[in-house]
């Protein structure tokens, strides 16, 4: 797209209505979008390297790029100091309730589901759950079928995965446990956690990813669980939460996200950043790279992005210029096929029962996981 052509076609209009103001401005109305992104800092379009060689360096490159775009996160321990709440026997699967300090003033609660049939160690996910407003649900999206059709923690537990899943900041037991205190829930406290972070020289967002790489150390740690088969997945909030993890974990082997393959610069195109919350902005990002970027980082493992074509939140446009950006670098692995991509037509933000089998068909061939 010639992000300059709204740009001329306005100075054309100028020169040729002359004292036509109104009409003017409803031309150059239509445009405010590509405007404000012409005349904006933005990067020229992101390219993987020709040579494998070149990516690994360009790849190491990247990935510092978005540590320090992510703002000056407090060290993660090595191991998080976890503690159990309560063990309950749900016939097939167990479920632990567990909680750790962050080391940054907070607590993250969770559960890990394990599966009561397994030979050796088990295959596990992280599972991350969305956003939608639903500040009062957030890890008990787990147990619950309002978005997927059925409830995925224990869907994949019975298929013999280890699954494991937090609260994010604001959400389930931490809606109102942000610098606001209990006053303040759902979009305030968000908002709250976002301005105190960056004030403090960091984002929401990489608070939230490190609160999940903690999650994924704990997953890693447990005796019933193999470490080099770790997956993630997770629908909106959760599908964006897995695919900046894996670009920046390479101990996740694959990951399923839907409904949230969002190119930031065709987000603003498509005039819908009202489509997303606070929590999801990195400042500065566009000065080096869109979302094609980050998605690379995930060469050669393999992913499975699906997406609804009529989902605003994620311009379909947007995703196929990301597919095409990032396929050379899964190519230069000898493995094109290992990045998926499906876009449905005419589906909204929406996790349907074809991309449920898809998902579930996915971990497990990927994973290996035997269903007893």
């Amino acid at each position: 797209m010639n992000r300059n052509l709204p740009r001329a076609r306005a100075l054309c209009l100028v020169a040729l209505l002359g004292c036509a103001p109104g009409i003017l401005m409803a031309e150059t109305n239509q445009n405010d979008a590509m405007r404000w992104l012409t005349n904006a800092p933005v990067a020229p379009p992101f390219r993987v390297a020709e040579s494998r060689a070149a990516w690994e360096t360009q790849r190491a490159q990247v990935r510092a790029q978005l540590w320090e775009l992510l703002g000056k996160l407090p060290p993660r321990p090595k191991a998080p100091a976890v503690n159990v709440l309560s063990r309950e026997d749900r016939g097939d699967y167990v479920v632990e309730k567990f909680q750790f300090d962050n080391g940054a003033g907070a607590t993250v609660p969770g559960y890990l589901l394990l599966p009561k049939k397994r030979a050796g160690k088990a295959p596990a996910i992280l599972y991350c759950h969305w956003h939608g407003g639903e500040y009062e649900i957030g890890k008990e999206e787990l147990f619950q079928a309002k978005h997927t059709p059925e409830p995925p923690g224990p869907a994949l537990a019975r298929r013999g995965f280890v699954v494991l899943a937090i609260d994010a900041y604001c959400f389930g037991e931490r809606n109102g446990k942000g610098p606001g205190g209990p006053a303040e829930m759902g979009r305030d406290g968000e908002m709250s956690a976002s301005k105190f972070n960056l004030w403090v020289g960091r984002t929401l967002w990489g608070m939230m990813l490190r609160d999940d790489l903690m999650a994924l150390d704990y997953l890693a740690s447990r005796p019933e669980v193999d470490a080099s088969r770790l997956g993630v997945t997770g629908m909106s909030m959760g599908a964006t939460r897995s695919w900046w993890l894996m670009a920046l974990d390479e101990r996740i082997k694959t990951g399923v996200p839907i409904a949230c393959l969002t190119r930031y610069e065709n987000l603003i195109e498509h005039e819908m950043l009202k489509a997303h919350g606070i929590y999801y902005f990195v400042p500065g990002m566009l000065n080096h790279f869109d979302t094609e970027a980050v998605v690379a980082l995930i060469a050669p493992r393999p992913v499975l992005f699906q997406n609804g074509g009529a989902d605003d939140g994620s311009p379909e446009d947007g995703i196929h210029a990301i597919e095409a950006a990032v396929r050379p670098a899964f190519q230069l692995y000898g493995k094109p096929d290992e990045f998926q991509s499906i876009v449905y037509p005419g589906q909204a933000h929406v996790y349907t029962e074809e991309m449920w089998q898809k998902t579930l068909r996915w971990m497990d061939e990927r994973l290996g996981a035997t269903q007893p």
